[in-house]
């Protein structure tokens, strides 16, 4: 059996679609198909059907479907042991979403390493969508995100919690806006593919109200390049509590409060479901779920 083709199976039924699963794994569409009919004539079996609406799974793609993610995550764990032994070196590659890997994160990795010098560790700050992404396809066994993914392979554990707020110049004379008022007000936000985006139009529709209402004059994928907008006085903008708590201390840009809205979120642990830890990955997950509890 090709772990290629099954691979290639697997992520066209976890992304449910075969030009995102193509793209998730940097293949042509052409070249995906024809990995998918080589799995069928493997099994000598119909593994999906495509319709308009998507994929479904047959009877047979059920079957493989279901033993594919165990095959593929021992495969992983061979391949990552080995490399162990020969490298004689224990390296922990974890994703982590940007608002939590710039802020906690840093101190609970230093104080990891501390008592756990053998092990090498290797962060990679990216986006939730990109955490779960690589999670799914095996690239990584350990990720951070906010809010719980809609993946069911994805198992998450709550770590810790943030809030969205509202961010303005140090020198805006106002503590507390209405709704009304903060839509004639120039907003910074970030790109529409941040996990904080969700988060903001989640809360603003629970007000029947849309991010289509207010006056966003530009998206940008940089909180740092944001926080310098607001404080420049450029505009407003919406970022975690976690990520501006030293520049309001510091008096370069300030908090204003929104009437009657709070906008929380959670941080979570995430990892496949069947994944089997190392016995180094389990103290890593152990330390951080300890450490979370005691904030």
């Amino acid at each position: 059996m090709n772990l290629e083709y099954l691979r290639s199976f697997y992520m066209i039924v976890q992304y449910g679609n075969m030009t995102k699963a193509a793209k998730a794994l940097h293949f042509t569409l052409p070249g995906l198909s024809v990995q998918l009919k080589k799995l069928e004539k493997e099994f000598d079996s119909k593994l999906l059907i495509r319709s308009n609406k998507g994929i479904r799974l047959t009877k047979s793609g059920e079957i493989v479907y279901k033993y594919a993610d165990d095959i593929l995550n021992l495969g992983k764990n061979i391949q990552r042991d080995l490399k162990y032994l020969i490298e004689n070196k224990i390296k922990l590659n974890i994703g982590c979403c940007k608002s939590f890997g710039l802020h906690d994160f840093p101190y609970w990795i230093y104080t990891f390493k501390k008592f756990h010098k053998e092990i090498d560790i290797n962060i990679e700050l990216i986006n939730c969508s990109e955490v779960i992404e690589k999670l799914c396809n095996h690239t990584i066994n350990i990720g951070f995100v906010k809010d719980i993914p809609p993946k069911n392979c994805i198992v998450t554990k709550y770590i810790n919690s943030d809030e969205l707020i509202l961010v303005g110049n140090k020198n805006y004379n106002t503590e507390i806006i209405s709704i009304e008022k903060l839509k004639n007000m120039p907003l910074i936000l970030r790109e529409k593919t941040c996990y904080t985006m969700p988060i903001l139009e989640r809360e603003f529709e629970k007000k029947h109200i849309s991010l289509k209402d207010f006056n966003i004059i530009y998206r940008i994928n940089s909180s740092e390049a944001i926080k310098s907008s607001v404080s420049a006085g450029k505009g407003f903008s919406f970022l975690p509590k976690s990520a501006v708590e030293a520049e309001i201390e510091r008096g370069y840009i300030k908090q204003i409060q929104l009437d009657r809205i709070e906008i929380k979120f959670n941080h979570y642990l995430a990892f496949r479901k069947k994944h089997k830890f190392a016995s180094f990955e389990k103290k890593f997950v152990n330390f951080v779920i300890s450490t979370s509890f005691k904030k």
